[in-house]
């Protein structure tokens, strides 16, 4: 039985769709029966494939959310070739997450609260127990390496800029 979070519905991915055309990426809905193209994971999680993001109507926006995040912090020569495995080591992984933290704000209805539910319900595993306790508390280095890589300012806001 699937766990129950909040999927890519038409109003969240038409502001999802605006906030990622910012950075280049464009999302492309794949209808219900079919497979994700550049789906790492699989059944309905996201995929990338170039600068395409796959979601279906029951693709999770987190996961939407997270991948796009991938093709913002990934540099541009992976970017040139990605197809399916976005990459990167634990760093970059940690600041996927917190960034995906500050863009949900940006989605109207969503919000980071409704991120963070949605990614312990799913199953993401943080030190402290929930996304909430280590975006909180315990992601120095997520934030710091944004900032190294100019994703966010140093107010912690994303810039809007894609990793060189």
């Amino acid at each position: 039985m699937p766990v129950a979070v909040t999927p890519c519905t038409t109003e969240l991915l038409a502001a999802l769709t605006d906030l990622l055309a910012g950075y280049r990426l464009r999302v492309d809905r794949v209808p219900h029966a079919d497979p994700i193209p550049g789906s790492y994971w699989g059944d309905c999680e996201a995929g990338l494939v170039g600068n395409t993001l796959f979601v279906r109507d029951d693709t999770p926006l987190h996961s939407a959310l997270h991948e796009g995040c991938h093709y913002i912090c990934m540099d541009a020569g992976r970017r040139a070739s990605l197809h399916t495995d976005a990459g990167g080591d634990v760093a970059e992984e940690n600041a996927v997450c917190y960034l995906q933290g500050l863009l949900a704000e940006r989605l109207p209805g969503y919000g980071r609260d409704r991120l963070f539910g949605d990614m312990d319900r799913w199953g993401y595993s943080f030190r402290l127990g929930s996304a909430r306790a280590w975006f909180d508390s315990d992601a120095d280095d997520a934030r710091d390496w944004l900032r190294a890589h100019r994703l966010i300012d140093g107010a912690g806001r994303p810039t809007g800029h894609l990793r060189e």
